[in-house]
């Protein structure tokens, strides 16, 4: 059945299309399997709360009739503002508008949040332009430049907020820099969510041309209840695609964790027992709560445009596994660097079990993908990933994180990751094991090599399951680098990271290659702790069972003064130098022409003639600790003949994403 919206409907709407419903939440209060609701291109002010599931044979539809002409916004326009001094203007309103949830009442806060605790979840809109919170009306009128902004031309912009107890009202205050508030389109976050079902387990829905945007979402930590503008809350199947979702307080989809009162904010409320420890209980007390593949989630996310979020674009704790998530363009997450804390990214998965995150375009993060705890059957392919760095001119946030491209954190693996550029000062940062690198672009450092996890034991699970198999600390390594092209893109100093409680300092590297793990053994070094001819003795073996694993790298090219490994076989170490002042120089530039990019890069020509091997997953062996191999979630091999832009590789097996020298010049 078709059922029908549109916000200019009359208030006696029966969702027939002679009388469509006025709200959506009209229609998702009756919406049953097989249904489509088709809403109308406007704006709806409202929160829909879905009550019915579709079946996998008969999903419920919400379809916007004009792709990206219907609006569900967290927001309401604000339009009775008063001068109050110069540039400030201020408002009064009603807290009745909030109801239970008064967003200029609440601040982000949480476990792994490392900020300062004063940024409220409320937010003030100048023409769809998130305004920075000011903690002072001093602060508000003065109108300064925020120094840790990303955009610093556009911080000027203030707002600050007070309560007046006596008339239970939100008072707001903001400096609009000349413009008049009462002319100009001027909203407040005003709900929690924008589509999101308030129980679990309602499955099958599809969420389809969208825009979703304004609302005034909380911080969303692993072991927390993970709110997002829109997201399937502890459900399955669910598919969101071609929606733009912007200006999310915290997360723009949610694929996380449902509310589970024990554990919520554990550390924050009681501090007895450590994060990492409840995230361990969240893990186990899961299971309890029908974390299983047959109930929770099985996703899709794509075709969407995720932007401007302050802290990710799609988050996520256990939620989201067995999901894809492709052809996503997620850009500028985080940019105003109010927030900082241990759960921003543009992709921020804890137990990404078996997703694939295809075709992504993510660009101007704080972090590109972060996969926390659990990466395993994670498949990372296909994807673009460039300037997620803080700039020269940004002063660094206390609390906030290092930027990276790729942030693998407290996993056993098998975690893949084929066929991406990553072009970022940093690629990867390392503090995991099991991982596999296959015909990457890579110009950027590993940074954070066996460091970051003592005494992390962090779960493995049944193949392609949910159900925990067992716990161990990272021991690190496990890894292997098949037929990369690794250069100095960036310069190669140190970088001086200053730290948040104390007046010390760490130094995170910025050489690129392989040269990280010459301390690990490679395969045949590792076995040899292992004396098969005599009987088996734990004492004896006790030093090899906690040391690093072995690494594997083979047919890579190091370019533009990058080192290799000392594991290194049949690469190539081409003599050059990264000095952009002459003309052998490596080039390796992302072009952007009307709207799509290209590769600028005399890459191919340095390292003509050059081949490897065609890669297996029989070549890439099994992960370490389950004994998993690097193949498809349903056990079969993956064939690793096509490149970056699907192209296939015949045989000559050139190392990097493309298959042939001329494809870099195509749009990616």
């Amino acid at each position: 059945m078709l059922i029908y919206v549109n916000v200019n409907a009359g208030r006696d709407g029966n969702g027939t299309k002679e009388m469509p419903f006025k709200h959506i939440n009209d229609a998702a209060k009756i919406a049953q399997p097989g249904d489509e609701v088709v809403v109308a291109a406007e704006i709806y002010r409202e929160y829909v709360d879905p009550v019915y599931a579709g079946t996998e044979d008969a999903r419920i539809t919400y379809r916007s009739e004009k792709p990206l002409g219907a609006v569900i916004t967290g927001a309401e326009q604000v339009k009775r503002w008063e001068v109050y001094e110069g540039n400030v203007w201020l408002t009064r309103v009603k807290n009745s508008i909030f109801g239970v949830y008064n967003p200029y009442k609440v601040y982000v806060y949480g476990d792994w949040y490392f900020a300062k605790a004063d940024k409220h979840t409320g937010c003030v809109y100048l023409n769809n332009q998130a305004m920075y919170e000011a903690t002072s009306l001093e602060e508000c009128i003065r109108g300064e430049v925020y120094e840790c902004s990303w955009v610093p031309e556009e911080s000027v912009y203030k707002w600050y907020t007070e309560q007046d107890e006596e008339k239970d009202e939100t008072i707001l205050y903001g400096n609009f820099q000349g413009k008049d508030p009462n002319a100009e389109n001027v909203e407040i976050n005003v709900r929690r969510e924008c589509f999101m079902p308030s129980k679990t387990g309602v499955n099958y829905i599809t969420v389809s041309g969208f825009q979703i945007n304004k609302a005034a979402t909380t911080w969303a930590p692993p072991a927390a209840f993970q709110d997002g503008m829109i997201g399937p809350h502890w459900s399955k199947g669910w598919i969101i695609e071609d929606c733009e979702i912007s200006n999310s307080k915290c997360a723009g989809i949610s694929l996380g964790k449902y509310l589970d009162p024990e554990n919520e904010h554990y550390f924050t409320n009681k501090q007895v027992k450590s994060p990492t420890q409840m995230e361990r209980d969240a893990v186990c007390r899961g299971q309890y709560h029908g974390w299983l593949k047959e109930n929770i989630g099985s996703h899709i996310i794509r075709r969407n445009n995720i932007h401007h979020c302050q802290q990710g674009g799609i988050i996520g704790r256990m939620g989201g596994m067995f999901s894809v998530i492709e052809d996503n363009h997620i850009h500028h997450i985080n940019n105003m660097m109010e927030l900082g804390g241990a759960e921003i990214a543009g992709i921020k998965m804890h137990a990404a079990i078996d997703v694939i995150m295809r075709r992504n375009h993510i660009h101007h993060c704080t972090m590109g993908i972060w996969c926390d705890w659990e990466a395993q059957g994670t498949r990372l392919t296909q994807n673009l990933l460039h300037d997620n760095q803080r700039p020269p001119f940004a002063k660094n946030l206390k609390g906030s994180m290092m930027s990276q491209d790729l942030f693998v954190e407290v996993g056993h693996g098998p975690t893949l990751i084929d066929n991406n550029i990553l072009l970022s000062d940093v690629s990867l940062r390392f503090a995991t094991q099991g991982i596999a690198l296959v015909h990457n672009l890579i110009c950027g450092a590993f940074t954070c090599v066996g460091a970051g996890t003592d005494w992390r034991y962090t779960p493995y699970h049944i193949p392609h399951r949910t159900e925990v198999m067992g716990f161990m600390t990272i021991l690190h390594g496990d890894n292997r680098f098949y037929n990369n092209i690794f250069v100095q893109k960036w310069p190669s100093e140190d970088v001086i990271i200053a730290h948040d409680s104390d007046e010390g300092f760490d130094t995170e590297n910025r050489a690129v290659g392989t040269w990280m793990f010459d301390a690990y053994p490679t395969y045949e070094e590792w076995v040899a702790q292992f004396d098969f001819t005599k009987p088996a003795d734990m004492k004896r073996c006790e030093p090899a069972h906690f040391g690093h694993l072995p690494v594997w790298s083979e047919g890579n090219v190091y370019l533009g003064g990058t080192r290799p490994c000392k594991q290194e076989k049949n690469g190539l170490a081409a003599d050059d130098t990264a000095d952009t002042g002459t003309d052998d120089a490596i080039r390796v530039e992302l072009v952007e022409k009307d709207g799509s990019y290209y590769l600028d890069t005399n890459l191919y020509e340095k390292m003509e003639g050059f081949s490897g091997n065609m890669i297996s997953t029989e070549m890439l062996g099994m992960a370490f600790e389950q004994e998993l191999r690097f193949a498809s979630h349903d056990g079969m091999p993956i064939p690793f003949d096509a490149d970056y832009l699907g192209e296939h590789r015949g045989k000559a097996v050139i190392p990097g994403p493309f298959a042939r020298a001329e494809d870099a010049r195509k749009i990616l």
